[in-house]
């Protein structure tokens, strides 16, 4: 397939690896580059996080205006709670606007307390969601002193200490280990919250307007969002890995699911040229699918 083949180029060029997804909701036509394929998951992992905390509103387990008390991380952060420094009073509604529209991690491990990973990941199961698993916190994120160091030295070990069997040195990017997934999980997540046929309608939608709300719009958006189109998603950023998934619903045409999963082998925090990359990638992809290019 042409397509792939130039993605192929455009992604080696940038000096990056990844697992695509292109999926149409409701023809169930699909184009993908190696759509099994696992990687940690990063802030991804806050999407089945928040499906978990309305499921159980949803059967009366947890109140929606339930408020937990937050306390300032010892290690601030870049967003939300994470740059408060006194104790604040938080409604479990607003924990999942923060955690899933500005990535907020001190708002994901606040309702992780409500709902542990296990519990998250045993939710997916009963949903008969396959290919994402929930195994930690967000805190874990940098709880090892390997991603404690200065940015260049973490930015190495994450590219180059894994293994040919998806191992890897730093415990966080050990896909048997971290919160993981594939560009496939994460569509078949995605399917149920637009196309549901598990989740409840009511979850489904609270979920479609939470990632509609989603501000970091740097990497997939400039190609996927026009006047025309609405682009509702999830990104997540880790040392080399850099993610989305969302969903793009045409006014004039199909409603498509987009999951990009990357890892770059260039040690460098700010990298503009991978996140064009990722950008056009998608957008060679889709616009496959929707001219019936797929030869």
């Amino acid at each position: 397939m042409r397509a792939l083949e130039r993605v192929r180029d455009v992604l080696a060029d940038a000096g990056l690896e990844a697992g695509i997804v292109v999926r149409d909701l409701d023809a169930g036509r699909a184009v993908g580059l190696d759509p099994a394929r696992p990687f940690p998951c990063a802030s991804l992992v806050k999407v089945p996080l928040a499906l978990a905390t309305l499921l159980r509103i949803h059967r009366g387990e947890l109140a929606a205006d339930e408020v937990v008390a937050v306390q300032p991380p010892t290690t601030p952060a870049d967003t939300g709670l994470g740059r408060f420094r006194h104790p604040a009073h938080v409604a479990v509604e607003d924990l999942l606007e923060l955690a899933v529209t500005i990535s907020d991690n001190v708002a994901a491990d606040a309702l992780f307390d409500l709902t542990p990973p296990a519990a998250v990941d045993a939710e997916l199961r009963a949903l008969g969601v396959r290919g994402v698993a929930v195994r930690h916190r967000l805190a874990d994120l940098t709880a090892t002193p390997a991603l404690r160091v200065e940015r260049p030295l973490g930015h190495l070990l994450a590219s180059r200490s894994g293994t040919a069997g998806d191992g890897h040195a730093l415990e966080q990017f050990d896909v048997g280990r971290a919160n993981s997934g594939s560009a496939e999980g994460f569509t078949e997540l995605l399917t149920q919250l637009w196309r549901p046929t598990t989740v409840p309608e009511v979850v489904a939608a609270r979920m479609r307007d939470l990632l509609g709300g989603n501000v970091f719009g740097h990497r997939l958006a400039p190609d996927l969002r026009t006047d025309a189109s609405r682009w509702s998603s999830k990104t997540g950023t880790l040392l080399t890995l850099r993610h989305e998934a969302g969903v793009v619903e045409h006014a004039y045409g199909p409603t498509v699911a987009v999951v990009v999963l990357s890892a770059s082998t260039v040690a460098a925090t700010h990298q503009p040229e991978a996140e064009a990359a990722l950008g056009l990638s998608a957008r060679i992809l889709l616009d496959a699918l929707l001219d019936d290019d797929l030869s």
